[in-house]
């Protein structure tokens, strides 16, 4: 019966795989987009116009922190110590909370700017590829709730461990992604 549950696990486990894939290849349509289309401002404000720094490396240092707070609950849970993955649950999802305030705020600005979505084609692209990845985030920060509460009301079992480690390898694939939206749309659109 146990082997039945690991076989059905790993099943499970290489579908969400598969699952990120198509993620991937969403982000990477999109990735491909706004790289096309960055250059066409159409006499509007450029990325370098618009683009405060020191928000996005606030932003930046909240996602990847939470990233090593999510991999500290992963290890607590496996630990079988569910206070301490609950903290580091919390920890990752009051994290994600400031990065989706900052994002939320950083959009709210440029609207207010007069810089929105129909402005450029460049616009329509970095709100796009950012938004999409926030709505991610938002979907991660309500898993991460769902998972405190598997944490608190459900045994440790290996099905549920391995519900928990889907989380977490979502939550990496988000910062991966932002670790290239950094680079790509905040790094050059700075720099140009």
């Amino acid at each position: 019966m146990e082997e039945n549950i690991k076989v059905e696990d790993d099943i499970k486990v290489f579908g969400f795989w598969i699952y990120l894939m198509t993620d991937l290849i969403i982000f990477a349509v999109l990735f491909a987009c706004f790289i096309v289309l960055r250059n066409s401002t159409f006499g509007g404000p450029s990325g370098h116009e618009l683009f405060r720094m020191s928000s996005v490396l606030i932003e930046t240092l909240a996602l990847l922190t939470s990233s090593f707070t999510c991999s500290l609950a992963m290890f607590e849970i496996q630990q079988k110590r569910k206070n301490m993955a609950t903290f580091w649950f919390a920890v990752t999802f009051a994290l994600g909370m400031v990065f989706l305030f900052i994002e939320f705020s950083e959009f709210s600005e440029l609207m207010d700017k007069g810089a929105n979505w129909q402005r450029s084609a460049f616009l329509s692209a970095f709100f796009t590829l950012v938004g999409t990845h926030g709505l991610h985030i938002s979907v991660g920060l309500l898993w991460i709730i769902i998972a405190i509460f598997r944490v608190w009301l459900r045994p440790l079992s290996a099905f549920n461990v391995c519900n928990i480690f889907r989380l977490v390898l979502f939550w990496h694939f988000l910062d991966l992604v932002w670790i290239f939206i950094f680079t790509v749309v905040y790094g050059t659109g700075h720099l140009l």
